[in-house]
């Protein structure tokens, strides 16, 4: 199969080219510059541009929203198999599944996971009729569960998990004995479960067995308690609601500026750029910076620069913590129209690392979050089910929607090769560690090209006009590696370079 090198996808202004392209389909060329801004408008656009929803638009959304909200707003209960002899990764943590006491730290680590969905009757979208992302926000969704993440590790206590996961005694999956190690199928192994868990009574506990099951209680940490007013206040910064500011409302707003608008979909490297943005206009989160890497290359004195508060205080002040924690997103292409197998090892290997914070992508206009892997399966959160809104400004509003009790498997092979990468370092010295066990993991790739780079110097070193955490200049072209400082005066229609 012809690949892709990762490393020579060109990106534009820091969003990948195929991004832009299907943007600017959507848009006048006109109000398009090569940065995929708007450009002045005659005062006939404009009023076109700003223009209230008329009633057929508005008839066209509710009906949009409707089909949506009934195609997504239920789902059918299926249990996914896990096998105990592979072990099951979830962001750098290993479970074997061949004891209960394993199967539920393994429950615990997974229902701890912030699960942000489709949500429905939310307040209506400035600028449009839409009062539910239903059908076009996923990759939003799946990139606030990605931030999500790495807002719980800077804020958590490591290796935290939800006190309440106890409640949500309905999870859908089954351990199995595989028959041989070639198939991960054969006779279950029921850990746990609940009465409404398996469709045949052969395989399935008694619903009295089942009740004492799902009511183990593990031993319960008085750090986790403690930290769940931290927990609760983290959900609410998602809420569906204008001032929520990681939520839908904000980040279509801020979206806004690469051409997007609600009801578009969005790409894993344009939703990077925007969480970034997201991360900078708050103050609700203090000590904090997310970084986007460009060309697939993350410029470690860019890094440096963005975290060490030193190099931007005249006059240091001792009180402050000297280097800010950091989440590096990295947009990355792993092949041309499918995933390159020779990227799956490595793929495994990221997700093994402690500083791993999961992967958005999916399949094509299907996104989904991937949080850990089983032998050739992906293990993935996904946003395609449609909730209530939660008023979230209501004190004690219930957690429990934001929490997933069904973990879900795909196969390796069904991945879309466009996806971002995130990672997060707390300090200078996890950032050093950072580098050193990413570059292992992704040395293990088959593929000549590696699935990105870490480079000492800054972006400019190399023919960059900035770099890509305060990005604000024309658009750079970038060639693949060994053309840098070259003329880049390439077709806009190259999407990839094949090899």
């Amino acid at each position: 199969m012809n690949s892709v090198s990762p490393s020579a996808a060109q990106y534009v202004g820091g969003v990948m080219q195929d991004e832009l392209v299907e943007s600017r389909r959507q848009q006048p060329p006109e109000r398009q510059n090569s940065f995929g801004l708007r450009l002045p408008q005659t005062p006939d656009t404009s009023r076109e541009a700003t223009r209230e929803p008329d009633e057929m638009d508005r008839l066209k959304a509710k009906m949009m929203s409707a089909w949506n909200n009934v195609k997504y707003g239920w789902t059918v209960k299926s249990k996914t198999s896990f096998n105990k002899i592979s072990p099951v990764t979830i962001l750098g943590h290993s479970y074997l599944l061949n004891s209960e006491d394993e199967v539920e730290r393994f429950r615990l680590a997974f229902v701890s996971r912030i699960w942000l969905t489709y949500r429905r009757d939310f307040p209506q979208l400035e600028g449009s009729t839409w009062t539910t992302d239903c059908g076009w926000g996923c990759m939003l969704r799946s990139g606030q569960m990605l931030l999500a993440q790495g807002l719980l590790v800077h804020l958590m206590p490591r290796d935290w998990a939800w006190p309440d996961a106890q409640q949500l005694t309905d999870v859908d999956f089954e351990v199995f004995r595989p028959r041989s190690p070639a198939r991960a199928g054969g006779v279950p192994i029921p850990s746990f479960g609940s009465p409404r868990g398996s469709n045949t009574p052969e395989k399935s506990l008694s619903s009295s067995q089942a009740s004492r099951c799902g009511q183990k209680k593990w031993p319960e940490s008085v750090k986790d308690r403690q930290a769940e007013p931290i927990h609760h206040k983290l959900v609410t910064w998602f809420g569906d609601q204008p001032l929520a500011p990681f939520g839908v409302h904000q980040l279509v707003e801020i979206g806004k500026g690469s051409g997007k608008k609600a009801g578009d979909w969005y790409g894993p490297c344009i939703v990077a750029h925007i969480l970034r943005k997201a991360v900078a206009k708050t103050s609700v989160v203090q000590n904090l910076a997310v970084y986007v890497a460009q060309d697939c290359t993350v410029y470690r004195e860019d890094v440096v620069r963005l975290c060490d508060l030193s190099l931007s205080q005249t006059v240091p002040d001792p009180s402050s913590q000297a280097w800010k924690s950091v989440i590096i997103l990295v947009p990355v292409r792993l092949g041309g129209e499918a995933l390159n197998p020779s990227y799956i090892e490595c793929v495994k290997n990221i997700l093994k690392l402690d500083c791993c914070i999961g992967i958005i992508g999916g399949k094509p206009k299907h996104s989904l979050y991937f949080i850990g892997f089983q032998d050739e399966q992906l293990l993935y959160l996904d946003p395609h089910y449609c909730q209530p809104m939660i008023d979230v400004t209501q004190v004690n509003f219930s957690l429990e929607s934001f929490h997933c009790s069904s973990p879900k498997k795909m196969p390796f092979n069904r991945m879309d090769p466009s996806c971002t990468i995130g990672f997060y370092a707390k300090n200078k010295k996890d950032f050093e560690s950072l580098c050193s066990a990413v570059s292992m993991a992704l040395s293990s790739s088959k593929e000549k090209y590696p699935v990105f780079t870490f480079v000492e110097g800054q972006s400019q070193d190399y023919g960059l006009e900035g770099h890509s955490s305060n990005h604000s200049g024309p658009a750079a072209h970038i060639l693949p590696p060994g053309k840098l400082g070259r003329s880049n005066n390439r077709s806009n229609s190259d999407e990839f370079v094949f090899l």
